[in-house]
């Protein structure tokens, strides 16, 4: 005849076990008994500390005084990647909220996971050169962070894996993960939404947009269940689509970014009418082929303000879903393209 588990074996065993679940089966969990809704409890309060999973240099916590959600439940990854990369298999599960003896810690430097290699070389700087007139990672015209044109999207060269240089070098400035304090606060109109919880200075790095890389086709038929589920209020999708005209004119490079399951805090940006408070960069890093989508600080930003930014001028569609960004310029209707 077995021993029935002790108190604390159960405890620990839930403590395993978890943080491994989705809300509703954790909620499903704690009430089956004592112990395990005081670990679902605890389990519960580490989420709603810290959006980024304990994968980013600093927490993210959320604040809702709107209603009784104390987080949003996703799977967190600090860069993008795609599903056949090293890596994107173990996304079936991922533990968040554990009581570990120290968080776990942050993924960066990011390895190139996007899984499409670049031939282009990078720099063979001598240290403190990188970046400078004779690298060749410099990108002269681009302006400070890409920001020397207020419209429009900037862009931005990088040191990267093709290069000689060591993560700490200063032409790496996007690559270590979310540095600024973030909070994720809830809306009441909007659900949730990314606020700075610092003062920001202008040109000042803020986060990645991080997901899953799709194909065209992928992206496609994601985008059609994602706007029958958002239509009925069961979704807030996350799937952007970027295109950037080639010098030539003849061709147009698009990537297709997809946050909604997969993805880090930038998830939580809202749209703004009026172009919003952060400007999108592109970022190219030697020895990776897809450029990456940043966001640099517009303008200077205070502490508690949301930030926002244009998803983009594409068509409205009457039928579109409805935009409470606020600003002056507010068209009533988020934008829409065809994906």
């Amino acid at each position: 005849m077995t021993n029935p588990a002790t108190p604390r074996a159960v405890t620990e065993a839930a403590e395993l076990v978890l943080p491994l679940l989705p809300p509703q089966h954790l909620a499903a969990a704690a009430s089956t008994g004592r112990s395990l809704r005081a670990t679902a409890s605890a389990v519960t309060a580490r989420r709603a500390a810290d959006a980024a999973h304990g994968l980013e240099p600093v927490p993210i916590p959320f604040r809702n005084c709107v209603d009784s959600k104390p987080y949003a439940y996703f799977l967190y990854t600090p860069f993008s990647l795609n599903r056949s990369s090293p890596g994107a298999s173990s996304y079936g599960a991922q533990p968040w909220g554990g009581a570990w003896a120290r968080p776990p810690s942050p993924t960066w430097p990011r390895p190139n996971l996007d899984g499409f290699p670049s031939a282009v070389c990078g720099c063979a700087c001598e240290v403190g050169e990188c970046g400078g007139p004779r690298c060749a990672c410099a990108d002269a015209e681009a302006g400070a962070a890409g920001l020397a044109s207020e419209a429009g999207m900037g862009s931005l060269r990088e040191c990267g894996d093709g290069c000689a240089c060591a993560p700490s070098c200063v032409n790496r400035q996007t690559q270590h993960g979310v540095a600024v304090r973030l909070r994720v606060v809830r809306h009441l109109q909007k659900g949730w939404g990314l606020h700075a919880a610092e003062a920001l200075g202008r040109g000042q790095f803020v986060c990645e947009y991080a997901g899953e890389f799709l194909t065209t086709e992928e992206a496609r038929r994601r985008q059609k269940l994602y706007d029958e589920l958002a239509s009925a209020g069961k979704l807030s999708p996350a799937l952007i689509v970027i295109r950037e005209h080639l010098p030539s004119g003849k061709a147009c490079l698009r990537v297709n970014i997809d946050a909604t399951e997969v993805g880090n805090v930038a998830r939580f940006i809202n749209h703004s009418c009026d172009g919003g408070n952060l400007h999108p960069v592109l970022v190219r890093s030697s020895g990776s082929l897809l450029p990456r989508l940043c966001f640099f600080a517009a303008r200077e930003i205070v502490e508690g303000d949301e930030l926002t930014f244009s998803y983009g001028d594409a068509r409205v569609r009457p039928n579109g879903l409805p935009c409470f960004c606020g600003s002056l310029q507010c068209s009533g209707v988020l934008p829409s393209e065809e994906t």
